[in-house]
């Protein structure tokens, strides 16, 4: 009688077979990590596309919907080197379990508000802005926290599966969005992005992450001299000089997010449910790329592998700009998110290689303004043009915006150009 049954050797099999693979999720606290900040990353994802569809109906303006972008990155601009000061010098762990309680706040005032009518599109501006405070403070210790959960050599391999969580966020979280205003319940998608903060919470609670071992030079105190050497080590450091500028150009002109409730209701005359599914496109890409580059990590020339998806995002982005078709929309917004990963897992793989432990928040920081300043001040300028030339052309010179400034970087940056991180980790 033949045996269905696998056998011991076949499972233990199994499960070396799933740690060579995902090697990062062997980690027990890498695990409770990712796991608590997936369900987060629903819940904020579904906050961040009703606030872009919620501003469109109390104004039907283009400009009041990217409005909100400037109000997030001020705060960011303000806080973001004290952020990265903060998490080097402070217990990451501790600093999210603050920021994280902070957003859950804003999030619980956004649905009371919205729940009894009092709503408005200047509370949302200062709650975005409050919310955004609480980022400044919380990306750089979330993103220095994470080379001390996992060995060296996984590093790759966990900010991919990072990669794969916040693109399953991002999917599952727009389309939820969609359903829920589209059966009028705009509000219950504030309460459910304050609900899943405590899957985060709990996670940090229950986490144990090793404690870092500096000497008395590498213990950075919160000065100005601190910022300053954060600062500086950018600055002394061409790879990340043009991995950031290449970042930050890119983003300003190609970033459409705050057009996408104009382009859903004027270019392609959809509703809210399919403007959920349009918005959950450049994750669906991004969950292509990542899931690819979590289990065949090997890429060799990473800097001419950026270069070259930032074309490419310059490209999708013109499609995107040109379509008629809600298909084709959706297909070309979706290799937006498919290129643009692969440039961001590059670029982060390589920012936090290159720099040392202590250095990290900080460098996280200087990195922020610049990652988030980029799209938040690109929708102003893409709300702006849109205004003058329609939102569909505002898409499309944002594209070819891109690729000017992808070619330019690729011409005046051979540390980028050439950059190998093979040949880092082995010096």
């Amino acid at each position: 009688m033949e045996n269905n049954h696998p056998t011991p050797l076949a499972k233990a099999s199994s499960r070396m077979d799933w740690r060579n693979r995902f090697p990062a999720l062997a980690s027990r606290d890498f695990r409770l990590f990712w796991c608590g900040q997936g369900i987060s990353s629903i819940g904020s994802q579904m906050q961040f596309w009703a606030i872009n569809w919620h501003l469109w109906e109390l104004t039907r303006e283009e400009v009041a919907i990217a409005l909100v972008g400037l109000f997030r990155i001020v705060p960011i601009v303000l806080f973001s080197l004290l952020g990265g000061a903060v998490a080097d010098a402070w217990n990451r762990r501790r600093v999210m379990l603050a920021t994280q309680s902070v957003l859950t706040a804003v999030a619980l005032a956004l649905g009371l508000l919205t729940r009894t009518h009092l709503i408005s599109a200047w509370s949302i501006y200062l709650l975005s802005a409050a919310g955004a405070a609480a980022m400044a403070f919380d990306n750089p210790a979330r993103q220095s926290l994470i080379p001390n959960l996992v060995p060296r050599d996984h590093l790759l391999n966990a900010l991919s599966l990072n990669s794969v969580m916040m693109r399953v966020a991002t999917i599952s979280g727009p389309v939820a969005a969609g359903y829920l205003i589209k059966n009028g319940w705009i509000s219950a998608t504030y309460f459910l992005n304050a609900l899943s903060f405590l899957a985060v919470i709990l996670a940090l609670l229950k986490m144990r992450p090793p404690a870092v071992e500096r000497s008395e030079e590498e213990r950075p105190e919160i000065s100005l001299r601190a910022l300053r050497e954060g600062l500086e080590f950018v600055r002394r450091t061409p790879i990340l000089v043009w991995t950031i500028t290449l970042d930050f150009l890119a983003t300003f002109f190609a970033s459409a997010d705050a057009l996408l409730p104009v382009i859903a209701t004027e270019v392609l005359k959809v509703g809210p449910e399919r403007y959920g599914y349009l918005a959950a496109a450049p994750a669906v890409g991004s969950l292509v790329a990542g899931a690819a580059m979590a289990s065949r990590p090997l890429v060799i020339r990473q800097g001419r592998v950026i270069l070259i998806a930032v074309l490419c995002y310059g490209g999708a982005t013109i499609l995107f700009g040109a379509s008629r078709l809600f298909w084709l929309t959706w297909f070309a917004y979706s290799l937006t998110g498919l290129t643009d990963t692969i440039s961001t897992i590059l670029r982060q793989t390589i920012r936090q290689t290159v720099t040392p432990d202590h250095l990290r928040g900080r460098m996280t920081a200087v990195n922020m303004i610049f990652f988030m300043g980029g799209p938040r001040l690109g929708e102003i300028e893409a709300a702006v043009v849109a205004r003058w030339v329609g939102a569909d052309w505002s898409v499309i010179l944002g594209g070819i915006g891109c690729i000017l400034s992808a070619l330019w970087v690729g011409s005046r940056a051979p540390a980028l150009r050439h950059f190998r991180l093979e040949q880092r980790t082995s010096e």
